[in-house]
């Protein structure tokens, strides 16, 4: 007779990702989702209309009123794309020096997933599914894939 296959028992326990249809999940995330954006915004030295692209076409007028106060509750959208860009900025410090980390963005590249376009201009075109990948790519290349 065989015994049950099972896992061994463990003191880890899997963290629960959070519930961004929550709205008190979005009220404790926006603030600092923003005032992060708005960082990365200046340390990638990006143009007012870009960053308004990145954060999925946002008028004028809400961009510059957010940046004056960031206290307001962001949409799940919102929250996603600034957590990738979170991610893209964290990846490219690991991989890179600060310099060129922060102009990785705004330069061509011949990878294929970019053909000659900048990073930049490539999640512009492509939105959230453009972060993703870039995301995707840039932890591959800091976990050595």
């Amino acid at each position: 007779m065989n015994p049950a296959f099972a896992y061994p028992n463990s003191e880890y326990t899997i963290p629960q990702p959070v519930d961004l249809s929550r709205k008190e999940e979005r009220e404790r995330l926006s603030h600092a989702a923003l005032k992060g954006f708005f960082k990365i915004a200046a340390a990638w030295k990006l143009r007012d209309d870009d960053a308004r692209e990145l954060l999925g076409g946002l008028s004028s007028s809400a961009f510059y009123e957010w940046k004056k106060h960031p206290d307001r509750v962001l949409e799940v959208d919102r929250i996603t794309r600034i957590s990738y860009l979170l991610g893209i900025y964290k990846s490219l410090h690991i991989i890179y020096g600060d310099k060129l980390a922060d102009e990785w963005v705004s330069l061509a590249n011949r990878n294929s997933i970019f053909g000659g376009r900048t990073p930049l201009d490539y999640m512009e075109a492509g939105g959230l599914l453009a972060m993703q990948t870039v995301r995707q790519l840039l932890d591959a290349r800091r976990g050595g894939l």
